[in-house]
């Protein structure tokens, strides 16, 4: 029998929640639920948020209501990962939140390391730890094509150079990300978007210096993948990069920041790619930014250009000649 003491250290364990948003992917999914019910820590419970999928995951996921206690099911019409995640959040009983992609793993451990990395350091918005990449043959693979949050103890000014930790690898309190808003139904860099604006709150983050969760790339379906030009994904693009540029000044990032000046050249890239798609007013907002974030010529003098030749003749020429260059 456990002592007294240990009973009350267990009732003072907080709930976490476990939002897996998912859309026709019943297969993935129960991989996916099947490492959350295997954590090691308690108390837990796990929201399936279903995306309106049109496939057998509804009956999936009514099986596994069925079967676990702790599995709680829910259905909206479709939005996107970011309102799916969203519908979860607003139901969620925990003190804690673990955003679970549906074609993501938790290590057996991950939960029960961040609640206690979070109990010692009350301070702390979220803890986070390392995370293991596979390819769409589960290959183990190493992740090269950004750099990688890695003992660092704030979102920003770091998050200006690119998302730097997968939507698995933080477990946030509730109460506090709750500040930082709602997340957005963009389907495009809502999940970057969405931790600046925790990162705005400028509160700790704490590190767990172990692997505790795999990111798996189900390519074929991965709504990032797309023609770079599309209108819709440059509007949704162009959305997140105004906001990351707010949050970023809300925690007061300078100009001096390095981070800064790439996150510059990024809007840069981004208002020239709107103008060549016809975005002409998204194409003028992001450039008005990046001219205000950097001192560098070629920002200030592609803006004067744009005024005089228009943002789509320029925006397609630069590209042009971007292209040329790579060459």
């Amino acid at each position: 029998m456990p002592h007294a003491g240990y009973e009350i250290v267990i009732a003072m364990k907080p709930l976490v929640s476990i939002i897996v948003p998912v859309y026709n992917r019943a297969s993935l999914m129960r991989q996916t639920v099947a490492s959350a019910l295997a954590q090691t820590y308690r108390p837990i419970e796990v929201l399936i948020v279903d995306d309106g999928s049109t496939d057998d995951t509804p009956l999936a996921i009514a099986e596994l209501v069925a079967q676990h206690p702790e599995v709680r099911g829910l259905r909206r019409e479709n939005g996107g990962p970011g309102a799916a995640r969203e519908t979860g959040r607003m139901e969620a009983r925990g003190a804690l939140l673990q955003y679970l992609d549906s074609d993501d793993l938790l290590l057996s451990h991950k939960l029960e390391l961040q609640v206690a990395a979070l109990l010692e350091a009350p301070d702390a918005i979220a803890a986070y730890g390392r995370t293991r990449y596979r390819d769409a043959a589960n290959n183990e693979i190493a992740c090269t094509w950004k750099p990688l949050l890695d003992g660092e103890t704030a979102i920003l000014p770091h998050f200006l150079r690119g998302r730097l930790w997968e939507t698995v690898s933080p477990l946030f309190r509730a109460e506090e990300v709750a500040a930082a808003g709602p997340w957005t139904p963009r389907r495009l860099e809502e999940d970057w978007e969405y931790d600046c604006r925790v990162g705005a709150l400028r509160k700790l983050l704490v590190f767990v210096p172990e692997i505790v969760a795999e990111h798996r790339d189900a390519s074929a379906d991965r709504l990032s993948i797309g023609a770079a030009g599309d209108p819709a994904r440059l509007r949704d693009r162009a959305a997140a990069h105004q906001s990351i540029y707010a949050s970023a000044r809300r925690a007061g990032i300078t100009n001096d920041a390095p981070e800064m000046e790439q996150f510059a050249r990024a809007l840069f890239l981004l208002a020239r790619q709107c103008g060549a798609a016809a975005l002409a007013d998204e194409s003028r907002a992001l450039l008005g930014l990046a001219v205000e974030a950097s001192t560098a010529r070629d920002v200030r003098a592609y803006g004067a250009m744009s005024r005089l030749f228009g943002a789509r003749a320029l925006g397609r020429l630069s590209l042009f000649a971007d292209r040329l260059r790579r060459r």
